[in-house]
């Protein structure tokens, strides 16, 4: 079953379970199909076990209140918090996941007595949670779904990616293993044929993709923590792991202590007010710019290669200022 006949069976179930029978030609137009297509539908509903009702009479079909979801015994404090995360959370851009547990939140909060609502209301416009807007592309929305599909049937896809570390637009064959989702953007992490190993590829930088015949295998020994190591966000590199020992000055010592940017880190407070930032990572590329986001307010003391690397970007960054005599 292919994920687009997925969506279009839980939306039917949506419908169905609305409050209001549904003929044919209406759930045909609310999933874009043909009546062929619903009749099918609804015979893999049966055969699940969906106890679909059908009025010969008006000639509509309607699933029963009580086959779904007995009442779920939610203190108010429970409810209120679920509504409140769910309407505050912004329009949800870029968070997984957003769109139905808001619907589903709508759907609690019309079954609450009317003082409930006030009460929701009330502490609605005492709260407000803020994120970062994500930009995200058609193409990307159409790479997650083919990608989730890809992924759950274990077949490969050719993708044309945009590379930062690569500079260029690749083509290469991709086995994906797993998605996953890490400060406002999707990833897939799967075998690379091109790089023939098993790499992170962003999804927003996806440009084309296309789902082949061929069946992968994902590898017994397989953990996304074991295959990220200790890489500071995505992007494991190759060799040993370094002792990273940066300090912050005073200005921006809790900031950064308040935080627990890495599993590994170990903060060390000095007389001055400053701080010794401990973290051993697994490639130094994707802290270095970390570092740079402080300025002056932080100092690399160790390994060297950290330090050569950010002094190249502080050069490179004069150099975009530098004006010539």
């Amino acid at each position: 079953m292919n994920l687009a006949k997925i969506q279009r069976l839980l939306k039917l179930l949506q419908l169905l379970q609305g409050g209001r029978p549904q003929n044919v030609n209406s759930m045909a137009d609310a999933c874009g199909v043909s009546r062929r297509t619903i009749f099918r539908d609804l015979e893999t509903l049966r055969a699940a076990g969906v106890p679909l009702a059908f009025d010969s009479e008006g000639g509509r079909f309607h699933i029963p209140e009580t086959y779904f979801l007995a009442p779920t015994n939610l203190s108010s404090e429970e409810a209120l918090s679920v509504m409140v995360l769910c309407h505050e959370l912004g329009d949800g851009t870029g968070l997984p996941y957003y769109s139905s547990a808001r619907r589903a939140a709508t759907k609690l909060e019309n079954s609450l007595p009317e003082h409930m609502k006030r009460q929701l209301r009330e502490i609605s416009n005492s709260v407000e949670i803020k994120l970062n807007p994500v930009n995200q592309p058609e193409e990307a929305q159409s790479a997650y779904q083919t990608l989730v599909d890809a992924s759950g049937h274990r077949h490969n896809v050719r993708i044309q990616y945009r590379s930062i570390f690569d500079g260029d637009v690749i083509q290469t064959k991709l086995s994906p293993y797993k998605l996953l989702f890490s400060r406002h953007s999707w990833y897939v992490i799967g075998r690379s044929s091109i790089h023939r190993a098993v790499r992170t590829f962003k999804v927003n930088r996806i440009e084309q993709i296309t789902t082949l015949d061929d069946i992968f295998e994902i590898p017994q020994n397989f953990q996304v923590d074991r295959f990220l190591r200790n890489a500071w966000h995505m992007i494991p590199e190759p060799g040993p792991d370094q002792q990273i020992i940066i300090r912050f000055d005073p200005l921006v010592a809790q900031n950064v202590a308040e935080v627990q940017w890495h599993k590994t880190q170990q903060i060390r407070w000095n007389e001055d007010g400053s701080i010794d930032y401990e973290v051993t990572v697994s490639g130094i590329r994707e802290i270095s710019w970390w570092v740079l986001g402080y300025g002056s307010r932080a100092k690399v003391l160790q390994p060297d290669s950290l330090k050569d690397l950010i002094a190249d970007h502080a050069r490179k960054i004069l150099e975009n200022y530098h004006t010539k005599p």
